[in-house]
């Protein structure tokens, strides 16, 4: 069972000596010995740039790393004014467990805003301090979800999948649902830290999708702010973002459950306001293994390929056994495929009640092959151009949600041929 709180008594001791802050910075970490120390100074110089008069608590708030990432966080230096906090949080490992020691913080301080910035970030500037804050201190808004400027091969799981399912679902065309570097009012950090979720998969993962889809579901005021460049430490599709694919769309599953009074009678998107940065600079190249998602998705074909069938309708596996069977340089799996695929996935795990986690790992394949299909699709197109395509798939998410809903409904269909059980 997870504790009342994840504040430690030691922390909360030194919270409480502080009394109050304006502002509460949370930097969420766990083995970022190279970065961490670049980040802390980063957003104490921002924060005296722009706020030095307003008082400000930087709370390092770690998952029992077993490098030198908290010995570094004490060595990094703040401005003279601020105060920084590094502590281990209690409760599950896992980001949504450290923001929740933060969310509780800013509570405690009674702090005017709060903002959290991710530990492994190699571009972040002090300006980012400015553009996550200041909509919720000058314009009033609860929720500041990031605008990166990306390179097309970098976000893959946001471009193919939780910007348009947020879309869609909520209505609302969030471009960064899971960045990673928010700011909330302090009323919106109350209500995140008041949820009965802290014993839950978002204590461990999924906490930024979930918070982007709470603040839009409760009516908060949401906002996005352009950043720039984000540089990080990124992650090749092909070797090391299956378990993100499946952790991100676990928890966009299971939030479709909690809310679907909500998304069933949303129909289009409306815009979101930007502040930030008005020009954007070039984002630098992110390799992608191509070669290795194609073998990837024909392995998967081999392996799951009869669920695959029975998943699907015959019109859908065949598109994906002809995309199997073409050559890499030339696969394709429609996006209109792609998003059928989704809907259907979506409304499987609706009507199973076990062996959840097994149907996102065998769907695992067929996001490797829309990740390898959109690299071919803008092979020759820039960064800009390629954000036509996301934007062209978000559309196709929204005319087709039709077919989610009746699939949603339609536990006959998705479970014909298939056992009770799920796919064991």
């Amino acid at each position: 069972m997870n504790p009342e709180t994840s504040l430690r008594s030691d922390l909360a001791r030194q919270i409480k000596k502080i009394r109050r802050a304006d502002l509460v910075v949370g930097i969420p970490c766990f083995n970022n010995e190279e970065t961490i120390g670049h980040v802390i100074e980063t957003v104490s110089q921002g924060l005296y740039d722009h706020y030095r008069d307003m008082k400000a608590v930087l709370l390092i708030s770690d998952g029992g790393s077993t490098d030198d990432t908290r010995e570094c966080a004490v060595q990094a230096s703040v401005r003279l004014g601020q105060q920084k906090l590094v502590a281990i949080y209690r409760g599950l490992a896992g980001k949504g467990s450290a923001l929740r020691s933060v969310f509780e913080a800013a509570d405690l301080l009674s702090a005017s805003a709060c903002m959290v910035v991710d530990s492994d970030l190699r571009s972040i500037t002090g300006e980012w301090v400015h553009h996550l804050l200041a909509p919720v201190l000058d314009h009033h808004y609860d929720f500041v979800a990031p605008i990166y400027t990306r390179y097309k091969y970098d976000g893959t799981i946001t471009n193919n999948i939780a910007y348009n399912l947020t879309r869609a679902l909520y209505g609302r065309r969030v471009r960064q649902p899971i960045g990673g570097d928010f700011a909330f009012s302090l009323d919106c950090a109350r209500s995140f830290s008041s949820k009965a979720v802290w014993d839950s998969d978002i204590a461990r993962f999924g906490i930024d999708i979930w918070m982007t889809t709470t603040a839009l579901v409760e009516g908060y005021s949401v906002c996005q702010s352009r950043l720039g460049v984000k540089a990080h430490d990124s992650k090749d599709p092909a070797a090391h973002l299956a378990p993100m694919f499946r952790q991100v769309l676990f928890t966009l599953f299971l939030l479709m459950e909690q809310n679907e009074m909500y998304w069933k009678i949303v129909t289009g998107s409306e815009p979101t306001e930007v502040f930030g940065l008005d020009a954007e600079p070039d984002p630098p190249p992110v390799a992608i293994n191509h070669g290795a998602l194609c073998e990837s998705f024909r392995n998967g074909l081999r392996q799951f390929g009869v669920l695959w069938e029975h998943l699907f309708p015959p019109e859908i596996y065949a598109d994906i056994r002809e995309a199997a069977a073409s050559p890499d340089e030339s696969m394709q799996l429609k996006i209109t495929t792609w998003v059928q695929i989704l809907y259907r996935l979506a409304a499987t795990f609706h009507h199973w009640e076990s062996h959840r986690f097994k149907l996102l790992e065998i769907a695992t394949p067929l996001y490797n092959a829309r990740v390898a299909a959109f690299v071919n699709e803008t092979r020759d197109l820039t960064s800009r151009q390629a954000e036509e395509v996301v934007e062209a798939q978000a559309k196709t998410f929204e005319e087709e949600k039709p077919e989610l809903l009746r699939l949603w409904e339609d536990r006959q269909q998705i479970s014909r041929g298939l056992p009770d059980s799920g796919p064991l």
